[in-house]
């Protein structure tokens, strides 16, 4: 580890975070609406039912999974055809949906257990990477015919304790960046499996990779706490998934999820802690569990506005 530059970096950004100290003391913050989007695979509906709740949302940016264009896994949106795919492209054409980024799934992972997504997840398996190399290249050119820049994925578990593991890992996720160049596309990783500092400084053997950083992630696999990772992370971060959590009581098993603002992620004061860093992104709803997703969807979008 390099820590006199982790020192370093996390000096130079604290000049910023004092500068807006009092936005975040305040924790009022209000996102314009453009700037604000949703996950396309939050509500669990085929595109046509994405874009009647959008409507009701009062959002045009998205976070498209292309999962079910290209590689269908249930988590992400059932299998849909080129008239669903055609209905996403109007949309677009339209003015009427914004696609922020794109997002593929990795086959194989298994998100059981912290002990079976970490064997299974992303690109570490050997025995998915053919398939999944595949995705990664239909992903890129289907990203840039939709005229997004930025397509995300889970790469799966850093593992430093493992040279060879991790030189096999860094190898392919710079192939995953150089493939989605050839498309114009820049490659963005979802945070939280790790640490701030294990991201920091893997960000530095990959270079042109970027971070779609998820808070409640970090809070879910116990891995710190979003607030300071911050101040670390924020120039490398191109895209934010509004989503809370509790941590876990129990080591070794998952955290619990909850509606954004009821969690351990800081709500509004997260929001005005990375404004006051100079961050100019996007701020994406994720809603991944409750009994009405929609309803914690507009609550969400609501708190970002005000």
């Amino acid at each position: 580890m390099n820590v006199r530059r982790i020192v370093r970096a996390l000096a130079l950004v604290a000049v910023a975070f004092a500068a807006g100290c009092a936005s975040v003391t305040s924790g009022h913050v209000g996102i314009a609406n453009e700037r604000i989007g949703v996950c396309s695979w939050s509500w669990l509906k085929p595109m046509s039912g994405v874009a009647e709740d959008m409507e009701a949302a009062g959002v045009k940016g998205i976070h498209l999974a292309l999962g079910p264009f290209i590689s269908p896994d249930g988590r992400h949106g059932g299998a849909e055809g080129e008239e669903a795919l055609a209905f996403v492209k109007a949309k677009i054409a339209k003015g009427e949906w914004n696609v922020m980024s794109t997002m593929i799934g990795m086959v194989g992972e298994d998100y059981s257990t912290l002990e079976t997504i970490r064997a299974t997840g992303g690109i570490v398996p050997d025995g998915t990477w053919e398939t999944n190399r595949r995705i990664v290249t239909r992903g890129a050119r289907l990203t840039q015919e939709l005229g997004c820049h930025y397509m995300s994925t889970h790469a799966g578990f850093l593992d430093e304790s493992n040279a060879q593991a991790m030189s096999k890992f860094i190898e392919r996720v710079r192939w995953m960046r150089d493939e989605c160049r050839k498309y114009d596309v820049e490659l963005i990783l979802e945070s939280g499996q790790e640490t701030a500092e294990d991201l920091y400084r893997f960000l530095d053997l990959v270079p042109g990779v970027g971070i779609n950083f998820d808070p409640a992630n970090m809070v879910l696999y116990d891995k710190g706490r979003p607030m300071d990772a911050l101040k670390l992370l924020y120039p490398r971060i191109r895209q934010v998934h509004v989503k809370d959590a509790l941590r876990t009581k129990v080591p070794g098993t998952w955290g619990e999820e909850v509606p954004w603002g009821e969690g351990e992620v800081g709500g509004r004061k997260f929001v005005a802690a990375l404004e006051a860093l100079g961050y100019k992104g996007n701020y994406v709803v994720e809603r991944e569990a409750g009994s009405d997703r929609a309803r914690d969807i507009r609550k969400a979008i609501k708190i970002l506005e005000n």
